[in-house]
């Protein structure tokens, strides 16, 4: 299975979206909504904000392996 590097974040106060390109070498903590300005970070249990607000989980966790 190839692995999903786009994923789109969907904030949650705002419920803006966007296509962002995940990182391949390192978990994302936090990500600013660039149209309410809010800063996301992840939900309990997930490694980073595209598992907890993304359409797609990060690439580690696509390949079975443990997140940062």
């Amino acid at each position: 299975m190839e692995t999903i590097l786009k994923s789109v974040i969907t904030c949650p106060n705002c419920g803006h979206k966007k296509v962002e390109d995940m990182p391949t070498n390192a978990c994302q903590f936090f990500y600013e909504c660039e149209n309410c300005k809010t800063v996301l970070k992840p939900k309990k249990g997930d490694c980073c904000v595209y598992c907890s607000y993304g359409t797609v989980a990060c690439p580690p966790i696509q390949e079975n392996k443990s997140c940062c």
